[in-house]
């Protein structure tokens, strides 16, 4: 097995547990529930789930996404997201095996978490988002680029592209356009990619957002001025591509 296979695998189905840990974290957290106490339970039986019901997809295909006991359908959003930080580590290991690869797939999986939360909730704690720009300002002292400057240049301009944006809509609007939440996770992805990089990310998600209302015309679904969209799961998203793009020009 090459290395890249190696590190693809592990990284992979890593990727899948946490996605695991992360699907839980996102059904629980935003209802005030702890996602350290507590057994997994069907929602629609309450009956405790063994481990054998637990293994992240494997158990959903098996079950074909239905409690074993009731026959309950399970959310898909389990399954989705375990998916998602399945595919996430593969991508970092291939892209860079190793250490680069590791600190990565952090990246990908709190993006995960981050972008999960706002899609379900409109909501990005600021745990989260302060986890996630302390590991990018670790992965600069691991001497893995981009360098700490370039980070830290990135991270002020992310917060501070952002905060205007906002700060301009709410004195011509006289309301709120922006979660307070965004400016700061732009931050943090800064911080992780250094300043070259956001302004791709900021396109690359201002159209992922135009399609997503585009989508919705063509379906009938009305969307006006001031309807939601969950722009910090666009931010990460796009923010995602953006890091295995870098990597993979600079390595």
């Amino acid at each position: 097995m090459s290395e890249a296979a190696f590190w693809a695998v592990l990284l992979g189905v890593l990727g899948a547990i946490i996605g695991s840990f992360v699907a839980a974290l996102v059904t629980r957290w935003p209802d005030g529930r702890s996602v350290m106490q507590g057994r997994s339970a069907c929602d629609g039986c309450g009956r405790t789930l063994r481990a054998v019901e637990l293994v992240p997809l494997l158990s959903a295909l098996v079950l074909r996404g239905r409690c074993k006991g009731c026959g309950v359908a399970i959310s898909p959003v389990h399954w989705r997201i375990e998916l998602a930080g399945l595919a996430i580590g593969l991508a970092a290991g291939i892209v860079a095996p190793g250490t680069v690869g590791i600190a990565g797939a952090v990246f990908g999986w709190l993006l995960l978490a981050l972008a999960s939360l706002d899609l379900v909730a409109f909501w990005l704690p600021d745990r989260l988002t302060i986890l996630l720009a302390a590991t990018g300002l670790v992965g600069a002292a691991l001497g893995i680029d981009p360098p700490l400057q370039e980070r830290l240049i990135g991270g002020l301009a992310g917060f501070g592209t952002l905060w205007l944006v906002a700060f301009g809509y709410r004195r011509i609007r006289g309301r709120d356009g922006m979660g307070g939440g965004d400016p700061k996770l732009f931050g943090a992805i800064g911080l992780w990619l250094g300043w070259q990089m956001l302004p791709a990310v900021l396109l690359i998600a201002s159209m992922i957002g135009l399609g997503v209302v585009l989508a919705a015309h063509l379906k009938g679904r009305s969307m006006a001025a001031d309807t939601a969209l969950p722009f910090g799961a666009l931010l990460a998203i796009a923010a995602y591509p953006a890091w295995l793009f870098m990597i993979g020009v600079t390595s």
